[in-house]
């Protein structure tokens, strides 16, 4: 009889131990959902040998089950990406801030359900928030800025070519014609005594232009010069960049198509224009909102109606590549700014109507 109950015990042990050896494996479907931004993962864990009774064995299964539920978050948050350079690993080695707060949002996962299987096993699917409101894994391993950062202005994509003439007799200043593929509006420059620090023209006298960055030198045509040096200022035009492209400001959201590029998700991800310009970060945003919305949602499709942020009207722009450790998307320059221009008048980018499709 002693042998017998011997090799029962022997046995169930075994067992367990086989169970807590192949779970990784019997588990591939649990893990990250980026789509509805929750860690999800089901514990197992099966009564010991020496319990009283049926109830309490169930119990202890349980919470075996839910002990092995956590070492599974445990190793499921770690390799989340927080960012191009970061995963949630690093941050937990360089900071015993993180690892405590990693640590809580862990130990206040969320039984989603559990099951008694006719073999005594018992099973218990367990979830942890990424954003939201309750103690989500953002709040722990995403850094709050020193202060927000406005979105960069829109940029011209090429330096513009100036046609520059003399007006012979004229008193008060010279035309200047900024010719771009746009054909944007003539601008005006006055004509003011060169300073220390002008670059030295052919006349001792140097043009101050309303514009981002001086244009090309004048050409002069005629021997005669402007007779009044002093010029009155003139009033500084609207930015003729915004010509290049027809503004709607009616999208609800912004949609980066990369598939066929490898994108990685991530926690705080960056959009890069080709130039290596960010125009959408965590610094760009409300902190709050971020760790309780997250900066982008992620999709395999680019039917995203499905998706609460998208709204009715996304706008959709393709992805030319992804840079740092394949996390963030790249968009052209003339995306860039046409996706600046639209978040000037609906402001998608700081409500974080952000979607990316992988």
């Amino acid at each position: 009889m002693k042998t017998e109950k011997r090799w029962r015990k022997a046995l169930c042990l075994f067992v367990t131990v086989w169970m807590m050896l192949t779970m990784p494996s019997a588990l591939a479907a649990d893990g990250v959902d980026w789509e509805r931004q929750i860690i999800v993962v089901t514990g197992m864990g099966i009564a010991p040998p020496n319990a009283v009774n049926i109830t309490q064995g169930q119990m202890l299964a349980k919470r075996a089950a839910v002990v092995d539920g956590y070492r599974q978050l445990a190793e499921q948050v770690k390799g989340v990406n927080v960012d191009a350079e970061s995963t949630v690993e690093n941050m937990m080695v360089v900071s015993d801030v993180v690892r405590t707060k990693v640590s809580a949002c862990i130990q206040g996962a969320r039984i989603l359900e559990e099951r008694m299987r006719p073999d005594g096993v018992c099973e218990v699917t367990m979830s942890i928030p990424m954003f939201g409101v309750s103690n989500p894994l953002a709040a722990a391993v995403i850094p709050k800025p020193a202060a927000r950062v406005p979105f960069p202005a829109p940029t011209l994509e090429e330096q513009p070519v100036g046609t520059y003439t003399s007006p012979g007799n004229a008193s008060v200043g010279v035309d200047v014609t900024i010719r771009r593929n746009d054909n944007s509006r003539p601008m005006q420059a006055s004509l003011q005594p060169m300073g220390a620090g002008d670059s030295f023209y052919p006349y001792p006298y140097t043009y101050r232009y309303p514009y981002p960055y001086p244009p090309n030198p004048p050409i002069y045509q005629g021997n005669q010069q402007p007779s009044n040096p002093q010029a009155p200022p003139v009033k500084e035009p609207k930015q003729t960049s915004k010509n290049t492209y027809q503004v709607a400001g009616n999208y609800t959201s912004l949609v980066v198509d990369c598939t066929g590029l490898e994108l990685q998700p991530a926690m705080s991800p960056v959009i890069r224009n080709e130039n290596g310009e960010a125009i959408y970060g965590a610094s760009n945003l409300d902190y709050d909102i971020v760790t309780t919305k997250g900066m982008a949602a992620y999709s395999r499709s680019l039917d995203v109606q499905s998706i609460s942020r998208a709204g009715e009207r996304p706008f959709v722009v393709k992805g030319t590549a992804v840079s740092g450790n394949n996390i963030n998307p790249v968009v052209t320059v003339a995306d860039a700014n046409h996706i600046l221009m639209e978040n000037e008048q609906t402001h998608f980018l700081d409500e974080l109507n952000v979607i990316f499709v992988r």
